[in-house]
């Protein structure tokens, strides 16, 4: 059964760019974004790698720790890896996992074989630190993945954890957040006391919290 929100990650060891990677260890006490690449050396791929490394800051900013993988080996990564510098214009500075057995894709969910028998499709899992599975994407091979989308559900997971609080359609940074419907007004009223903007009795907005 494929992975579903809420889940362990699975732990797993395999080699990589940055050298053996036991993933848990890897993870630590920090939020994680997985995303899987269907092969080296194809072009939507060396965008998104060039992308994510060049925006890896924000990502650091956030607490939260990059992984790619692909079916193809470590020797093939590193030659790769120019490159991704060149088009991206930054160097690969986080791990790419070689999963030439599709160990990894498989125990992920990320190779649909229906899709294209030999590669990965393009997954991204976001990860908290509790090792918990809090977001799962999935792309064709033939549709390159949206940074800004991947950082703005990160920003939405993380600004809402712990607090019964929601975000609306294109939420952004700074904008209103929604109460949760589980939140009766008289607990509303105590937990936001200068008083919320109703659209529907079951549609508040209050100013998003500091993060």
């Amino acid at each position: 059964m494929s992975l579903q929100l809420g889940d362990t990650a699975p732990d797993f060891t395999l080699d990589s760019t940055a050298g053996t990677v036991r993933f848990h260890d890897y993870a630590g006490s920090h939020w994680v974004v997985f995303f899987s690449h269907p092969k080296d050396f194809t072009p939507v791929c060396t965008t998104e790698l060039g992308a994510f490394a060049s925006r890896k800051a924000e990502f650091d900013a956030r607490n939260t720790r990059l992984i790619g993988l692909s079916v193809d080996s470590v020797a093939d990564h590193q030659g790769w890896a120019q490159d991704v510098a060149d088009v991206g214009g930054t160097a690969l500075n986080y791990p790419l996992l070689a999963d030439p057995e599709l160990e990894v894709a498989k125990l992920y969910g990320m190779f649909h074989p229906k899709a294209d028998p030999k590669v990965t499709v393009r997954s991204v899992f976001v990860i908290d630190p509790q090792k918990k599975v809090r977001l799962i994407l999935t792309y064709p091979p033939s549709a390159g993945r949206n940074v800004d989308e991947v950082l703005r559900v990160l920003d939405s997971l993380q600004l809402t954890d712990g607090r019964k609080l929601t975000t609306p359609v294109d939420w952004q940074p700074g904008d209103d957040v929604i109460i949760a419907p589980s939140v009766s007004d008289e607990d509303a009223r105590r937990l936001y006391p200068d008083g919320w903007r109703t659209l529907k009795p079951y549609l508040r907005l209050v100013p998003a919290p500091a993060a």
